[in-house]
């Protein structure tokens, strides 16, 4: 079974997360889902570094992460695929983001964060963020 290494960012600002959400996919246990923003990791590249090139990508965001981010890493199998995902943690004041990939987006406190559909693979991440009271 195929192995993707991907990285994740949980993007907080002014005590909200952004929280993103997936068009449609050819896997109906990750369509529409939310996650967080990120994606795979090229051969070389540091996990700092896919962040970074994955967000201007995805979000027309030009941020500087460094591996002293580095927030938890998940292995996730699902049915077709393991995901190994290396999420970072960015606290910003002011985010302003343009959605190139992701169907839609909300910023969510702790409340909110817990009625969204997550991806699987997403949700060790959401529990963290509550659990330690990264997020308002």
């Amino acid at each position: 079974m195929k192995t993707i290494e991907v990285v994740a960012a949980a993007i907080v600002a002014n005590g909200l997360v952004l929280c993103t959400q997936r068009g449609l996919s050819k896997h109906a246990y990750i369509s529409h889902k939310f996650e967080f923003p990120g994606g795979k990791v090229e051969p070389g590249e540091k996990g700092s570094e896919a962040l970074m090139r994955e967000l201007k990508e995805e979000l027309d965001l030009s941020i500087d992460i460094t591996e002293a981010h580095y927030l938890m890493t998940v292995d996730h199998q699902y049915p077709d695929f393991r995901v190994i995902m290396h999420a970072y943690i960015i606290k910003e004041d002011e985010i302003s983001i343009k959605l190139n990939e992701h169907i839609d987006h909300i910023w969510a406190n702790d409340e909110i964060i817990n009625t969204l559909d997550w991806a699987s693979a997403d949700v060790p991440i959401v529990d963290l963020l509550v659990n330690e009271g990264l997020i308002l």
